[in-house]
């Protein structure tokens, strides 16, 4: 009988006290990713890994939509040196008889390949060179170069983001990285004004091109660890 006094007294005790106090739970925050930097990355020469790079342009039509079409036989070579990346210095050259578009009508391309447009017989080349690199953060950067186009050179600036790389490991034996970058031209300054709509009116091909980039460059060969060099990958 006195443990079941015991038991009752106690369970009065319990139902009398206060509730505790639940302190609120912070919410998950998830690590903020350490800024890509280029240090750590070996000096010298940079080629385009095409099989994992993309040009892309986008132009207004009409205002209804943005026509978009693609290069896809391009190259781009990167010179480096991580201790002084704005020293850093890109050349690109892309065929405008590569240009693609989704879907296009019978004749389109042919269109565009000829005189009034791309002009591929006068005109076989594409070709930036990039002439100086200002650092606008800690991972991006603006590029200015010459642009040349229809046989007309004129600056161009191109803003971009290193997105990241590394020096090389046992299932990469090279250096890479990767960055995008995107830039605006517009045609008339290189002599196309086909298609321009006429003043006040949306009716034709806007004037500004506008370029997405995105590339990854494959560098000089990996340096292995001592006791690595022999290390397979599983």
């Amino acid at each position: 009988m006195n443990c079941m006094i015991l038991a009752a007294a106690l369970l009065a005790l319990t139902a009398c006290s206060p509730a505790p106090r639940h302190t609120a739970t912070p919410a998950n925050v998830i690590p903020t990713a350490p800024t890509p930097s280029v240090q750590g990355l070996p000096s010298g020469a940079y080629t385009l890994d095409k099989a994992h790079a993309s040009l892309i342009f986008r132009v207004d039509h009409l205002s209804f939509s943005h026509f978009t079409g693609r290069f896809t036989r391009w190259d781009a070579t990167l010179q480096l040196d991580p201790q002084h990346p704005e020293a850093a210095n890109i050349s690109a050259t892309i065929d405008p008889q590569s240009l693609e578009s989704d879907n296009p009508p019978a004749g389109f391309l042919s269109m565009l390949h000829g005189p009034e447009w791309l002009n591929v017989a006068q005109f076989p080349q594409i070709a930036f060179h990039s002439t100086r690199v200002d650092r606008t953060g800690a991972n991006t950067a603006r590029i200015t170069g010459d642009f040349t186009f229809h046989g007309v050179t004129k600056p161009l600036t191109l803003e971009a983001t290193f997105n990241g790389g590394y020096a090389g490991n046992v299932y990469d034996r090279h250096a890479r990285l990767g960055f995008s970058a995107h830039g605006t031209v517009r045609r008339s300054d290189f002599g196309m004004s086909i298609g321009l709509p006429p003043p006040g009116t949306t009716m034709g091909v806007g004037d500004e091109v506008e370029f997405i980039i995105e590339t990854e460059f494959s560098g000089p060969a990996w340096t292995p660890a001592p006791g690595e060099e022999n290390r397979a990958p599983n």
